[in-house]
């Protein structure tokens, strides 16, 4: 089935308010919005009212720019600060180092100022989280619509929802929650590493990553599963290992009897990995095979650099950003999820065998 914003995408871009010939102290008008989006009052009026006559992608595109422009529909008030987005990450995802959501951060906060919004980031502890404690910026009100990037409890995410705030899940879904979703294709990702290291030649093939910790790693994993059956490859659970315990790395319990690769579930247990079988005398990929996933900085600064999948985060930061702008501009429709496609980059890490 093709993607409702693929076939109806909005490219925030395609409309440049600069162009709009109007006194930035004067209120919007529905002129201002129908010059903007090439289109006439009429139709802007009922686009903006649901009444009949405009097309679904069109009523979108004006509802969205009508956002973007600051318009108060007669008799409305602006809310203070409604451009401002929170983004709400868990500590445990944001290594001092640098780390892939640091980037993904990055690419939302440039693609809502494409649309005149702002980002205003907060971390969450694991003590906040048990408590199901708000972050400051929504208790005191400080946005008016919320990102959660990276996998939080069904609790604490019922708790943000109880605020009633507009929001969206960023890297992460949670089945019949009724919240809308951005995530990259992990169960594609994962099927297409393990397909690689079987076309490699490898048939003894493991992976790193605690299945139930997060639903990204959950679908990698059922990748791999998918990839072993189909090729009639047996899955051994001695070869599934826990990479973290309470969302924290952990040291990797590597078996006696090692497979020949791992699929590992991110670039960093990637990275964790081949230098914990270095301090082994195990060497990648002369001895064992690797591959990660996200194509972050890490996997280029690891030497061997590491067989990946690449996420492109600026692609997900506009999505992102599309989905929250019309999950504001339309509170009540059904939530849906967005998923994006990656791309095998193989790089150093991988060994070709000989086929057995």
């Amino acid at each position: 089935m093709t993607n409702h914003f693929e076939k109806n995408k909005i490219n925030m871009k395609q409309i440049n308010f600069q162009e709009v010939e109007k006194d930035m102290g004067k209120p919007v008008t529905l002129f201002d919005i129908a010059e903007a989006c090439g289109t006439s009052n009429v139709t802007v009026s009922k686009a903006l009212a649901g009444k009949k006559g405009v097309s679904e992608e069109l009523r979108q595109k004006i509802k969205e720019t009508a956002v973007q422009m600051g318009y108060i529909a007669p008799g409305g008030t602006k809310k203070k600060d409604n451009n401002m987005v929170g983004v709400l990450i868990p500590e445990k995802f944001m290594n001092p180092n640098g780390s892939f959501y640091w980037a993904l951060y990055n690419s939302l906060v440039n693609k809502f100022k494409d649309s005149d919004h702002y980002c205003l980031i907060a971390t969450l502890s694991k003590e906040e989280e048990l408590s199901l404690t708000l972050p400051k910026f929504l208790s005191d009100e400080k946005v008016t619509s919320l990102i959660s990037l990276g996998q939080l409890s069904v609790d604490y995410v019922n708790r943000l929802k109880e605020t009633n705030v507009p929001m969206i899940l960023l890297d992460y879904y949670i089945a019949d929650s009724g919240i809308d979703s951005v995530v990259t294709n992990g169960y594609v990702g994962g099927y297409e590493l393990t397909s690689y290291l079987i076309k490699q030649g490898h048939r003894n093939i493991g992976f790193i990553g605690s299945v139930r910790a997060t639903s990204s790693i959950f679908d990698r994993y059922m990748g791999y599963m998918k990839a072993m059956l189909e090729n009639g490859l047996t899955v051994r659970p001695e070869w599934t290992l826990d990479d973290r315990v309470d969302g924290e790395f952990i040291v990797l319990d590597f078996p006696p009897e090692l497979p020949t690769a791992f699929v590992c579930n991110c670039d960093e247990v990637a990275y964790n990995a081949i230098r914990q079988l270095e301090m082994q005398g195990i060497s990648v990929p002369d001895d064992i095979s690797i591959v990660g996933y996200d194509n972050y900085l890490i996997s280029d600064v690891c030497r061997p650099a590491i067989t990946t999948i690449d996420v492109d985060s600026d692609l997900m930061a506009e999505k992102a950003a599309e989905t929250l702008l019309l999950r504001i501009v339309e509170p009540d429709r059904s939530a849906r999820t967005v998923t994006i496609n990656g791309a095998l980059i193989p790089k150093e890490s991988v060994k070709k065998l000989n086929d057995r």
